[in-house]
């Protein structure tokens, strides 16, 4: 092992397009071996290669130390998503706030990758960590007028908040005025300690039952039809129209809606309320 890790070592550093080529055929199974081979694991990882915002490719030709040299001053973070395939990681609404800064994410699209992330927490004294799990904590990378007008944010959209979780009820575990939105309405995240969305979704269709846990929804306020649900005086549309930014949450993160059809109804209601 010792042997074959050092050829690959001395591809990916001095015959870089060859180590492309044995990436492209190989590499899902050299990701495998972050968590079947723990004592080689920090080698395994310096030869791990995946897509990034960075160049916004489906090739996988990021490596962890690019990834390191490429990282803001005061980021002190590896950012990743997973999805089910590179579109949906590429165009993920969590990824927003990080294009608006200019901050590198890691797109995990290869079904191993969940499994990479669980084994692989840190790498080079960084943290990996999830932009789709948990507050989303920018630390440094963000300004303390970020801060106050993020806390004004969550101050305002206090009643709106509340009004929210009273009409979607046991769908999900929380809901919470968003850091990672720029453009989208709202967002689902996975609570810091659940499973993620992706995994779950994984483990599922593999026939594996997955630990039951509800997403937190997560609003930007200063979206138009958010503004419009915060101004919605019949109970009634105003169910309807956060059942649909629910769904649509659902929707963009890759999930699936338990109930479609009432999704179209209710959609269709609403754009002939909008009509009238």
């Amino acid at each position: 092992v010792r042997r074959i890790l050092s050829m690959l070592e001395d591809l990916a550093e001095n015959q870089k397009e060859k180590y492309a080529d044995f990436w492209k055929e190989f590499g899902r199974v050299l990701k495998e071996g972050v968590g079947e081979d723990q004592a080689n694991r920090e080698r395994i990882a310096k030869l791990l290669r995946f897509s990034s915002t960075h160049a916004d490719t489906e090739e996988q030709t990021v490596s962890l130390a690019d990834y390191l040299g490429r990282m803001k001053p005061e980021q002190d973070k590896i950012f990743y998503v997973t999805a089910d395939s590179f579109l949906a990681a590429k165009n993920s609404p969590h990824l927003e706030v990080f294009r608006k800064k200019g901050v590198e994410v890691l797109l995990m699209a290869d079904r191993v990758d969940e499994w990479v992330t669980q084994h692989l927490t840190e790498f080079d004294g960084k943290k990996l960590q999830s932009v789709a799990k948990g507050r989303l904590e920018l630390g440094k990378l963000e300004d303390e007028a970020e801060k106050k007008a993020q806390e004004t944010a969550e101050g305002d959209a206090k009643p709106l908040i509340e009004r929210i979780k009273k009409s979607l009820g046991e769908t999900v575990k929380d809901v919470r005025v968003t850091l990672r939105l720029t453009d989208s309405p709202a967002c689902l995240v996975a609570d810091e300690h659940d499973m993620g969305a992706n995994f779950q979704r994984l483990l599922k269709a593999a026939g594996q039952n997955a630990p039951a846990s509800k997403p937190i929804l997560e609003i930007n306020p200063g979206h138009p039809l958010v503004k419009r649900l915060e101004a919605e005086a019949d109970d009634t549309r105003f169910g309807d129209l956060a059942k649909v930014i629910f769904d649509q949450a659902m929707l963009a993160e890759g999930g699936q809606l338990e109930d479609p059809a009432g999704f179209v109804k209710r959609l269709n209601q609403l754009m002939l309320a909008l009509g009238k």
